[in-house]
């Protein structure tokens, strides 16, 4: 139906808006997820504990919703993109990385106010930060690449690759200094993070050129809705993904700490994972529509990550590693992430393309570091 509403405009030159959008198919069924989650959330906190064949249902509803929504917002974040003439590649490095990076913002903040009172939950917030970009640069971009081979253009390496790997060893060495982030620091983080965009909102005519160059019919129009049908996709697929993005946190967090494991680990497994399935759902929507949004919402949340969410999350409040965390965190943690990132980066400069095998490879390591995890937890790797 979204495609009949979308030709028919097209066929008489006009664009479909809101009303329309409000009686699209893939409105109807986002809207139906998130009224069958919230009546599902609702009666686990009637019934108490939550029984297993619940907690299914809540995970199953939520990862749907979360797909459902990832769609939307992907459309109307290019669809935006197209009718203001900014390169597609910028789109995915600003408005896309930051929302989808808005979960680890939230948890990364929200742990951070509660450190005060609970060392643990600096550990959480830090974990959850590293492990969102091991977990993004690894085994999330290597599943988009086996299902869609990526081609990377030399631009988007030489510029926002390098700022990724640099991004991540900067918030490496403020840690390693004194095991701590000041708010100066997270503000300098923020800073840096601003200085970023701005350069890149600057420079985005020059950037739209090189993408024509590359791909000379890169569409310039949007695909048959209005401004605000577009504005609405992008605020209601927002929304509703951190929503699905949170419950699915909340459960695996409650599911971990019930197993009695490490808040660090718990921030790079469960935590870190959760708040990256929105990178995921939009870098495999935009995969099949926009190598440019794939890519940039993959390199730009991974420079966000570093930057804008642990930089807010240290200005709200200081952020010090518990003493019992450090060796996990500055021996297995924060080394296995920038290795992540360095291999990621020696895979695009192979021929500037990621192929099947590579994408395996990426995911590999992901599963490899969950086993140096648990072989730390069992008490075989002693650090």
């Amino acid at each position: 139906m979204s495609e009949t509403i979308a030709e028919k405009a097209s066929a008489t030159g006009s664009d479909s808006g809101v009303m329309e959008l409000l009686h699209w198919n893939g409105m109807l069924l986002t809207g139906g997820l998130f009224v069958t989650l919230v009546v599902l959330e609702m009666f686990s906190h009637r019934a108490g504990d939550t029984a297993a064949w619940v907690s299914l249902l809540l995970l199953t509803a939520a990862i749907a919703l979360l797909i459902t929504s990832a769609d939307f917002f992907i459309e109307g974040a290019k669809g935006l993109a197209r009718r203001a003439g900014i390169a597609e590649v910028v789109i995915g490095l600003t408005i896309v990385s930051i929302g989808t990076s808005l979960p680890e913002i939230l948890v990364t903040s929200t742990a951070a106010y509660g450190g005060a009172d609970d060392p643990a939950m600096v550990d959480l917030a830090i974990g959850n930060i590293f492990g969102s970009v091991l977990v993004q640069i690894t085994l999330i971009l290597g599943i988009v690449v086996m299902v869609r081979p990526l081609e990377i253009r030399p631009d988007w390496l030489r510029r926002d690759g390098m700022l990724m790997l640099g991004a991540v060893v900067l918030l490496s060495l403020l840690l390693f200094w004194n095991n701590n982030l000041t708010r100066w620091e997270g503000a300098l983080l923020v800073i840096l993070y601003l200085s970023y965009i701005r350069w890149l909102l600057k420079n985005q005519d020059k950037i739209r050129s090189d993408e024509l160059e590359i791909v000379p019919d890169v569409k310039t129009q949007g695909r048959g809705w209005t401004s605000g049908a577009y504005t609405v996709m992008v605020i209601i697929g927002l929304m509703f993904a951190i929503y699905a993005a949170t419950q699915l946190v909340n459960i695996a967090s409650e599911i971990a700490i019930a197993m009695k494991v490490d808040p660090a680990i718990v921030g790079m497994t469960m935590s870190g994972l959760g708040t990256s399935l929105p990178e995921l759902t939009v870098a495999l929507m935009a995969s099949k529509r926009s190598q440019g949004v794939a890519v940039g919402t993959l390199i730009g949340s991974n420079i966000t990550d570093p930057m804008l969410s642990i930089g807010i999350a240290a200005m709200v409040s200081p952020l010090t590693i518990s003493t019992s965390s450090v060796p996990l965190i500055m021996k297995v943690v924060i080394p296995a992430t920038i290795i992540g990132v360095t291999v990621c980066l020696l895979f695009m400069w192979t021929g500037f393309k990621f192929n099947r095998w590579e994408g395996g490879v990426l995911a590999g390591l992901y599963l490899l570091f969950l086993v140096l995890l648990e072989m730390q937890r069992r008490g075989y790797l002693v650090i």
